[in-house]
């Protein structure tokens, strides 16, 4: 019996996915648990498996076709089946399945163009290091033939064009249409939604770390450690005194949370993700810097899992090292509070009755002050500002 390949629920919100690669081509055999497809959702990549052994005998829509959840994708024909027989019967796609593009026609080798098609959207498969070296040098990817898996270019293809004196980037076109899908379309829909249902007021304060500079420097002595991992340990520790900021407006109740999982906001090309760092208040210094450069890795990699960016109950955006000096953040809604962090920079300020050289950097606290009031965010930020204008000076073995 055919075995169908369907588009599967990731989380409780997703409602629809968009298919961004096929591993395989009608006429492949295949077993259970290869991939078959790599779909893009709400929140991450994944990789679609086979559930069983056969041959595939319909793929029914093309890339970048945004498919109801439940919905059914390729057909899986077991050994013994008439292939035609049943790719006759799946070859009427109703429009209803697709949103954002049209369906397959009956023959058309869908797998077997999926490179030129993408090409002529507009798109290039690239792998993330490749983009990456590219857009340090200026390096026009729609120009470069990829030498990868179905036509991917890799971060050697790059690499060689670098190598043989390539040209910058042309010029962009005029205008440029950009399908508003995928993660940036739920960043869209989440931060307008956030702000509508939320009663959200940012308080800002400046703090000197100067300490803290000469503490990250004595703890990268033993490890690896950002001024990220600080800000997280901070947070954590205070938010263990200062419950109420770790909560969440449900329905008429507000429920404080026992756990604390702080988010990190990662930049992405196409958008922003939030990874978690689980139960940061009982973790040290070094398993939280491990935890947040793994989690960036993977984000950055499109490889994070569905547990890895759901259940974050406050979340830290730092966005010093772009030179920002302070912005208003806005909530990772449902959670109640978010923390923006600005650069680092030295100023004259009054020392201990003198006028000196510091380093400052300004903290701004977006809250919901439907959950929390001014006073006790204005506590919980104190408390962060007291831990990194003294050096975070958190026992490193802290759990």
């Amino acid at each position: 019996m055919a075995v169908e390949v369907v588009m599967p629920k990731f989380g409780l919100t997703m409602t629809e996915g968009t298919i961004m690669k096929w591993f395989i081509s009608e006429g492949d055999t295949i077993k259970a648990g290869e991939a078959v497809f790599e779909v893009e959702t709400e929140k991450v990549l994944y990789e679609v498996e086979a559930a069983a052994d056969g041959t595939i005998a319909k793929l029914l829509y093309p890339l970048e076709a945004v498919v109801t959840v439940g919905l059914p994708v390729a057909v899986i024909a077991e050994a013994g089946e008439d292939i035609a027989e049943i790719a006759s019967k799946y070859a009427a796609v109703p429009a209803a399945r697709v949103i954002a593009t049209e369906a397959v026609p009956a023959a058309a080798p869908v797998a077997a163009t999926a490179p030129a098609a993408e090409k002529t959207r507009g798109r290039v498969p690239v792998t993330p290091a490749a983009r990456k070296l590219a857009k340090e040098h200026a390096i026009d990817l729609p120009g470069i033939t990829g030498t990868g898996p179905r036509g991917r270019i890799t971060r050697e293809d790059v690499q060689k064009v670098i190598d043989t004196g390539g040209q910058a980037a042309a010029a962009a076109p005029a205008a440029e249409d950009i399908p508003l899908r995928g993660i940036r379309k739920v960043i869209a829909e989440r931060m307008h939604q956030s702000l509508q249902a939320s009663a959200q007021l940012t308080i800002t304060t400046e703090v000197d770390v100067t300490q803290l500079i000469d503490r990250r420097q004595e703890v990268r002595q033993e490890f690896n450690v950002t001024y990220t991992d600080f800000i997280l340990q901070a947070c954590a520790h205070a938010l263990k005194q200062h419950r109420r900021m770790n909560a969440a407006l449900e329905g008429t109740t507000i429920q404080v949370h026992n756990q604390i999982h702080v988010g990190l906001a990662v930049a992405l090309d196409e958008g922003l993700i939030v990874p978690v760092v689980r139960d940061a208040d009982k973790k040290s210094l070094k398993d939280i810097a491990e935890a947040s450069k793994a989690l960036a890795e993977k984000a950055r990699a499109g490889q994070l899992k569905l547990e890895e960016v759901s259940g974050g109950t406050f979340t830290v955006s730092n966005l010093g090292m772009f030179g920002v000096d302070a912005f208003t953040p806005i909530i990772n809604a449902p959670q109640s509070g978010i923390l923006g962090v600005g650069r680092i920079v030295e100023k004259p300020v009054i020392y201990r009755g003198e006028i000196t050289k510091r380093s400052m950097m300004v903290l701004s606290l977006t809250f919901d002050h439907r959950v929390i009031d001014g006073a006790p965010a204005g506590a919980f930020l104190q408390t962060v500002t007291d831990l990194l204008a003294h050096g975070n000076r958190i026992s490193l073995d802290t759990r």
